[in-house]
């Protein structure tokens, strides 16, 4: 499996081994298949940290009428049998599974690589599910969780298309950072723009050639800025489409989050595609746990749509986790936690010791209400301000 190949993290040859299991596809499995411009963002410009910033300026969960939001849903068209998919100057007929390659054509041309772009065709017909990762080109879990999600499919007992990139951001990955080349972060450039700077273009062109053809959009990302997440989805959960789909993930924690103009993730759901964002570990690592729980909570959506039938064991699903916030350090120094990720915890507890390595300092980050540990920052140098944990509060689903 070419997850075991991947410890230690970028020792030489890591690049060359994770793009070519996604461009050398394995021959048995090819055989089976038979715009307005936005506002250009430089690097002083970034926010601290989107993980942050998604919640922090989210806006407020409102209550819903259950009985209002199952008349007003819209029935999805029915389809007597499956049809071939046009993608990407394609055609992948029905009951096929196949590699096609995206290019945003803004490399040089003479050294241009493309984007490998997975892609399995049901037999029976259904929806079309789209999976993107390394949007950010340092978070590898992502790229592990859509590699095993699509190769444990099989086209003939699949109902409906699943459409994986796995690297979005192959520049950024290639170098293991999370921005482009011209040093923006792509997530903040959706839905793109024919005119505009780099950014604009790549998000431009993924979202016209592959994101349009998405009934839903689940966009996988970690922590950022030496943060972990536990797995977790953040969602609009004032939308009523977005909150249904988040009820088919297994095992996952649920943060109320609307997004903000510029995430893939907000673009899609502007243009009528139910999408969520899914966090799981930190970035530059490849973790198991986080990848087995996004592989299971991506079967678990599946299995709820329709689209894959299988013996699945439905665990007690996780408590949905939407007034949530971030404790900030008061205090420069170093940072040592005394709880772990997923952790339960008490109003005034503390999470951990900011020390002062040369006046001996203590200063205690404590929880300011009761909840769970569901993102944190991991040891390192902090300085005031900085935002180190996220509790989230227990909540009932809207509607429900």
């Amino acid at each position: 499996m070419l997850y075991r190949w991947l410890t230690p993290l970028f020792r030489a040859g890591l690049i060359s081994i994770l793009y070519c299991s996604l461009v050398a596809l394995p021959a048995a499995w090819a055989e089976q298949s038979g715009d307005s411009a936005k506002k250009q963002i430089l690097v002083a410009e970034l926010a601290e940290d989107e993980n942050v910033e998604d919640v922090e300026h989210s806006e407020p969960l409102q209550s819903s009428d259950p009985e209002a939001e199952e008349s007003t849903a819209e029935q999805p068209e029915e389809k007597q049998e499956a049809t071939s998919l046009q993608l990407l100057g394609s055609e992948v007929a029905p009951g096929t599974a196949t590699r096609l390659s995206w290019s945003p054509a803004i490399q040089i041309a003479g050294l241009s690589q493309p984007t490998p772009v997975l892609v399995v065709n049901g037999k029976k017909p259904g929806p079309n599910l789209c999976l993107t990762g390394a949007v950010h080109g340092d978070e590898l879990n992502g790229i592990e969780i859509i590699r095993r999600t699509m190769y444990d499919l099989e086209p003939d007992k699949l109902s409906g298309r699943v459409i994986g990139v796995p690297i979005v951001n192959l520049p950024g990955f290639q170098q293991g950072s999370r921005y482009l080349p011209d040093r923006r972060d792509l997530n903040r450039h959706f839905p793109g723009s024919t005119d505009g700077s780099l950014a604009d273009r790549i998000a431009h062109s993924l979202f016209e050639s592959v994101i349009r053809h998405c009934d839903m959009l689940v966009d996988i990302h970690t922590g950022s800025l030496k943060r972990t997440n536990l797995p977790q989805l953040r969602a609009d959960m004032n939308d009523p489409d977005v909150a249904r789909m988040t009820r088919g993930f297994d095992r996952m924690a649920v943060v109320h989050s609307s997004g903000s103009a510029g995430m893939l993730r907000y673009a899609a759901v502007e243009a009528g595609i139910p999408s969520v964002t899914m966090e799981a570990g930190e970035s530059l690592r490849i973790q198991e746990s986080q990848i087995k729980a996004g592989v299971n909570s991506l079967t678990s959506l599946m299995d709820k749509q329709g689209m894959i039938s299988r013996m699945f064991v439905w665990g007690n699903p996780e408590p949905v986790y939407y007034d949530s916030e971030w404790v900030r350090a008061e205090h420069g120094g170093i940072l040592f936690s005394e709880i772990k990720l997923g952790d339960k915890v008490g109003e005034g507890e503390i999470l951990g010791y900011v020390s002062d390595p040369i006046t001996n300092e203590q200063h205690p980050i404590r929880s300011r209400s009761d909840g769970r540990i569901i993102g944190m920052a991991v040891d390192q140098v902090v300085m005031a301000g900085f935002a180190t944990y996220h509790v989230g509060t227990e909540a009932e689903v809207p509607g429900e």
